[in-house]
């Protein structure tokens, strides 16, 4: 599928705009277990069984806190993005290659809008992208459900035939696809080890409906698509 007709180029943030090598989401992967720990006081496997279950169900372990617990929302996304940005490394060549797009360019993550801004400002892109739409934005509704794309697209006025959808989870591109957006799977390179992950986390559909294209290298994928002079 031809990507020439898109003029909105929607762009997941963790393990999307970053490597997956850089474990920068380790980090926050670790403070959501803790959490769950401080809140339903079970030993750290239990916490972290849990954590993930509500990451499979609940599309975020917060939306799973939320439905289950009576927690602060904001509270939460503070405390498990107290991180250490500095393994993230400046990328200035995939952040032309995503400035030379055409059209418009925007940040869609589960995550919140101060996490996002780290991120960019340490890949050198705090000036590539239009807007971020994160979950305080979605109103806690989170990928892959439904009404978090259905807010997105009324925030932005999106229209889906005309842009494209990157995405690190397999899962979160379902509805794009199911709106007609074009959609990328951004995977890791053969040498990552993903053995602390759920297999779902790393899942890969390539020849499925849903996944219209596959890339490790999310900025020599994108390159051909950059503004001709």
């Amino acid at each position: 599928m031809s990507l020439s007709h898109v003029d909105c180029w929607i762009f997941d943030l963790d393990n999307t705009l970053y490597p997956r090598t850089c474990r920068l989401f380790d980090q926050v992967d670790k403070l959501i277990t803790s959490y769950v720990v401080d809140v339903t006081g079970y030993e750290w496997a239990d916490a972290r069984k849990l954590q993930k279950e509500f990451f499979a169900e609940y599309g975020t372990t917060l939306n799973g806190l939320m439905a289950t617990r009576n927690i602060d929302p904001h509270d939460y996304l503070q405390k498990v993005h107290d991180i250490d940005y500095s393994p993230v490394q400046p990328n200035p060549a995939l952040m032309d290659t995503i400035r030379a797009l055409p059209g418009r360019k925007i940040i869609f993550t589960n995550a919140d809008r101060g996490h996002a801004e780290n991120v960019l400002n340490r890949l050198g892109g705090d000036d590539v992208f239009e807007d971020i739409f994160g979950i305080i934005e979605a109103e806690f509704a989170p990928k892959p459900h439904n009404p978090s794309y259905e807010k997105f697209l009324a925030a932005h006025a999106v229209t889906p035939k005309s842009a494209a959808f990157f995405e690190d989870m397999e899962v979160n591109l379902k509805v794009p696809h199911n709106l007609g957006m074009h959609t990328v799977h951004v995977v890791p390179g053969a040498d990552f080890d993903g053995s602390e992950l759920e297999p779902f986390e790393l899942e890969r559909k390539d020849g499925e409906a849903h996944i219209h294209h596959v890339t490790d290298d999310l900025g020599t994928f994108l390159s051909p698509f950059g503004r001709r002079n």
